[in-house]
């Protein structure tokens, strides 16, 4: 079978468990306020240059999506290159002992030649990709892109309140609320159609839910430094009372109180001047700019909602999580807390990638992505097995 940016390396397996459904729960403020972390140390971005490019760069990926046009993007742009040894991505498996490890070959560091990809071999060719919170559709156009160029069907939704959706963040009482534009979506698929989902961020609880509503419906889950709860939790109780969190998320959090003080919060706006730090560490000044312009305040009731999962729909659904190994968001060590409580099905890793893949790693993210696509539902994954690429 024809390969579309391959090159092979090694990855273990693991097997899944659990699954998902849709409860909602109360949380104190105080609890919220010890979600994620790291810390401070804020650069600036006031180039006008930058951020007009980044505002017509903005402007001309929703008119071309809303056209239903393929763009092409310089992958030169993309690609971060460093002297000395290559970067890398890694396939591994966990248990709770799990250190941080290095990775094998990074696929951004070669010349790839594209070759036709045999799309009839795989079980779906179609991708929906679902931003994290704060984030819009706009943030996957490198993946969107790379992944067309291999003739992949490409779906990037935008959430409610996210992106160019015209609902207003802090109107937002609900999951179910916040998902709707993914689960109308999936609903409207054609008997028989299936789509891997890819979530990344608080976008993994999303494609959760919606995993939990319509199992026929999708074909492999892929977690990208995102929320993977367990049954009966919410993604704030997954990142409370952890120790792999520090400060930065804290001090880069701002409540909003659409309705008053004495009210409790409605969304969670985050201080522009730290997102350097906090989410793209590992990214070029012009995606950084790109965000600064675009990002929207996060809905505050959906982070608190408890999901209740069964085995026989969520737990039925083959789930990969893709690592950021420099991830000053979700850090590795609580990344690798959710892999070791639900295990997933395989695990990778990219190395130097930040919180936002799409932009710091977005080659390497595609590789992971399509070789996900490649594996056939038949195929055994045995625990511990090694498979070079």
């Amino acid at each position: 079978m024809g390969i579309c940016l391959s090159k092979k390396s090694t990855r273990r397996t693991r097997f899944n468990s659990n699954r998902i459904a849709h409860q909602s729960s109360t949380t104190s403020i105080n609890r919220w306020s010890r979600f994620r972390s790291s810390s401070v140390n804020s650069d600036n971005f006031d180039d006008a240059v930058i951020r007009g490019q980044a505002i017509a760069a903005a402007l001309l990926y929703q008119q071309h999506q809303q056209n239903g046009d393929v763009l092409n993007f310089d992958r030169s742009v993309s690609v971060r290159r460093h002297s000395g040894r290559p970067k890398s991505l890694q396939s591994v498996s966990r248990s709770p002992s799990t250190q941080r490890r290095n990775s094998l070959i990074d696929p951004t560091q070669f010349s790839f030649s594209y070759q036709e990809l045999n799309h009839d071999e795989l079980e779906t060719s179609h991708i929906v990709l679902v931003h994290g919170g704060g984030f819009g559709a706009w943030c996957w156009y490198k993946t969107i892109a790379l992944l067309q160029e291999c003739k992949f069907k490409v779906t990037a939704i935008d959430l409610s309140g996210c992106g160019i959706d015209l609902v207003d963040p802090n109107s937002i009482k609900s999951l179910s609320h916040y998902v709707k534009p993914l689960t109308d979506f999936l609903e409207h698929l054609t008997d028989g159609e299936k789509v891997i989902l890819a979530g990344h961020d608080f976008g993994g609880a999303c494609i959760s839910y919606a995993m939990e509503l319509y199992p026929t419906k999708v074909a492999k889950a892929i977690f990208i430094a995102a929320s993977m709860v367990k049954t009966g939790q919410s993604t704030l109780d997954m990142f409370f009372n952890k120790e792999n969190t520090n400060d930065l998320m804290r001090h880069a959090q701002k409540f909003l109180y659409a309705n008053g003080h004495n009210q409790p919060p409605t969304a969670i706006d985050l201080d522009k001047s730290l997102l350097k730090d906090l989410l793209f560490n590992q990214s070029s000044p012009k995606d950084v700019a790109l965000a600064l312009v675009s990002m929207r305040p996060i809905p505050f009731s959906p982070v608190l909602e408890k999901l209740s999962l069964s085995k026989s729909n969520y737990g039925s659904i083959r789930r990969f999580y893709i690592e950021t190994a420099e991830d000053n968001a979700i850090p590795i060590a609580l990344q690798q807390i959710m892999i070791d409580e639900s295990p997933p099905v395989k695990v990778f890793r990219l190395k130097g990638a930040d919180h936002c893949p799409f932009f710091s790693k977005p080659q390497a993210l595609h590789k992971l992505l399509v070789e996900i696509a490649k594996i056939n539902k038949t195929e055994q994954l045995l625990p511990d097995s090694k498979d070079d690429f």
